[in-house]
């Protein structure tokens, strides 16, 4: 994996590989999560997808991406750290399996006519593109209810880190989305063009000269003044007294979650002490609170590494939220003390590498690992992720045990409870 600077504020990072038949691309902006920009940067991608000057309607560019082989292309919105990426990625068959063809220039140009040569009228965005994707995004963002684990978990990190840019929406919010005029999206576009971080990927057979040449010259046009650089993750410590935030809803299932803050800066550490508490099948949380004690119907733990912070959720009866909220402290304390099998931590640590091996069987985890990686400052690879992970010993994950401090207690209950 080799990264490189092409321009001021653009990188691209390529991956050599013969391992795959298709091509990976992908081209994304990397801007700081902010509350009055989220919505806008989610709902500009989705405008920027409709089409170009070249293809100006979902018609058009469907016919040349088949005319590139059945090549894909989707519009894309993450959260890496306390930033926002949004771009595009895409694939299409990789060129040697198809000899005297040349895909690599024809989809670097289309992702650089997505951002720089939007479909427009009369020299704006299409109001009739921002309308319809307004009502589709805003849409999405109130469906998120429907998914009571996914919303609890949010709505977890929503008051754990409330005034922290972590705690926002990778999309906004539905009411911000729906006040957002063509002309407030398209000063939006002309502001954050020149700005932005722009992060490119390629992962195929193609040398890297051929392919830093045809992105090159496909973003050649690209405005570049006023660089916004990504934000700097911020680490707060965990308040003296734990947080408890109930919300009551017509759900059948209630929904547990917990959050703890960590100092710790032996990231590799607290991953395998993550994984032992709650991060696979075999973990306590599953094997104890779950499975021998019945408490809860799913329970699991998210570390977030950027931010040092580590989750729990879990679905349980909303009569048994005392007895779950003390059996997940307790399998916590027994970490801190070191009262665990060894194959709970030779597991641990296994089941991790086995996941960090598992990134490099598909171009597009190891696009998200890298997008990840440079949105956040980071330097890390998987060779040496799978180094440190190895070199965890048993009073490390002591250490990152003791280094949990509760945040907030998160409940979401039935009305009848």
């Amino acid at each position: 994996m080799a990264r490189q600077m092409l321009m001021d504020n653009v990188y691209l990072t390529h991956i050599p590989s013969e391992k795959f038949k298709t091509a990976f691309f992908s081209a994304q902006l990397v801007m700081p999560l902010r509350k009055e920009t989220a919505g806008r940067n989610a709902l500009l991608v989705n405008v920027l997808s409709r089409g170009t000057l070249r293809f100006p309607d979902m018609g058009a560019l469907s016919a040349h991406l088949d005319r590139l082989y059945g090549a894909r292309l989707e519009p894309t919105v993450r959260k890496k750290g306390e930033n926002q990426v949004f771009g595009f990625v895409a694939s299409c068959v990789d060129e040697r399996f198809l000899p005297g063809e040349r895909l690599l220039e024809p989809m670097a140009d289309l992702l650089g006519e997505l951002f720089l040569s939007p479909a427009t009228r009369n020299g704006r965005l299409r109001g009739d593109y921002v309308d319809s994707e307004r009502a589709n995004l805003a849409d999405l963002i109130r469906s998120d209810i429907n998914d009571k684990r996914l919303y609890a978990a949010r709505r977890l990190l929503e008051e754990m880190c409330a005034g922290e840019p972590y705690g926002l929406s990778r999309l906004g919010t539905a009411r911000e989305v729906e006040r957002i005029s063509l002309q407030r999206l398209n000063s939006h576009y002309q502001a954050i063009l020149p700005a932005a971080r722009l992060e490119l990927f390629y992962c195929g057979a193609a040398p890297e000269k051929r392919v830093a040449g045809a992105f090159t010259r496909a973003f050649a046009a690209l405005p570049r003044q006023g660089a916004v650089e990504p934000a700097a993750t911020t680490r707060r410590p965990a308040p003296e007294q734990c947080r408890v935030v109930e919300e009551t809803m017509d759900v059948g299932q209630a929904k547990l979650g917990m959050g703890f803050r960590t100092d710790s800066r032996d990231m590799p550490a607290v991953m395998v002490m993550n994984s032992m508490f709650g991060g696979t099948s075999n973990s306590k949380l599953f094997l104890n609170v779950r499975e021998k004690l019945s408490l809860c119907y799913y329970a699991g733990s998210t570390y977030h590494r950027s931010k040092g912070l580590v989750t729990v959720s879990s679905g349980i009866e909303a009569a048994n939220y005392e007895r779950a909220v003390a059996e997940i402290l307790a399998q916590l304390e027994a970490l801190k003390e070191g009262r665990w099998e060894d194959w709970e931590f030779q597991g641990a640590r296994s089941s991790l590498r086995n996941s960090l091996l598992s990134l490099e069987d598909s171009a597009a985890g190891l696009e998200d690992f890298a997008v990840g990686q440079a949105a956040v400052g980071g330097d890390e690879s998987i060779p040496l992720l799978l180094e440190a992970v190895s070199a965890v010993t048993p009073e490390r994950v002591r250490e990152a045990a003791a280094s949990l401090q509760s945040d907030t207690i998160y409940f979401l209950k039935g009305k009848e409870a």
